[in-house]
């Protein structure tokens, strides 16, 4: 098989780095994880969201930028633990829409988005994860992450209708929609089996409408 891309997209506590770090061991394939930590705005962001929204998302997404310029140069197949895309349809697009980012800053980050992404080759397949609010709590209950304990059921609500929206429209790549709910990768082998048997299918572009 040629060079392959892969993106895996969906919302917080779905399993993306999970997904990521298993279909790489089993694929052999290399590994982009997330990382936040470095953000220098991130401290500041928790504590005065208005002010510093902007400066955090193109932080983001400059950070999001060169990890995608860097996997494109890679000479062998890799899976990315969340999309550039993401960074800007899902939560820009929700600090602006919570009135947390103004206008005329989330229409500048529009803008640098749009015009860097337009030039960038598009992942080979997204496959976007998707769960209900009452698995993504009870997923983020079990990993036990301290900054993580403020999230509410009504922000992720409001993601995953975003999430929702965007991959509805989404039409620079294949997408593979997993059901999160009911596919438990990290316990059932043979539910991580049949994923990466629909990616090898959904690569050859084979249309997967159900994974029943």
């Amino acid at each position: 098989m040629k060079k392959q891309y892969i993106a895996i997209a969906g919302n917080i506590g779905v399993g993306k780095s999970t997904l990521t770090k298993l279909l790489s061991q089993r694929l052999d394939w290399e590994p982009f994880l997330e990382g936040v930590s470095d953000n220098p705005y991130l401290a500041d962001f928790y504590q005065d969201m208005q002010r510093w929204s902007f400066h955090s998302q193109v932080f983001f997404l400059a950070r999001r930028l060169l990890h995608h310029r860097q996997l494109l140069d890679r000479p062998h197949s890799v899976i990315q633990d969340r999309s550039v895309y993401e960074d800007a349809e899902i939560f820009a697009r929700n600090l602006y829409n919570q009135g947390s980012m103004n206008e005329r800053d989330y229409e500048t980050y529009r803008d640098l988005y749009e015009a860097v992404t337009s030039i960038l080759p598009p992942p080979s397949l997204v496959i976007y994860l998707k769960a209900s609010v009452d698995t993504l709590m009870s997923r983020i209950h079990n990993r036990g992450r301290s900054y993580e304990r403020k999230i509410s059921q009504g922000y992720l609500e409001q993601l995953n209708q975003l999430y929702e929206e965007w991959i509805a429209h989404f039409s620079l790549s294949p997408v593979l929609t997993v059901p999160a709910d009911r596919l438990d990768f990290v316990a059932n082998g043979t539910h991580l089996t049949l994923i990466i048997d629909k990616i090898m299918e959904r690569l050859h572009g084979k249309e997967i409408v159900t994974f029943d």
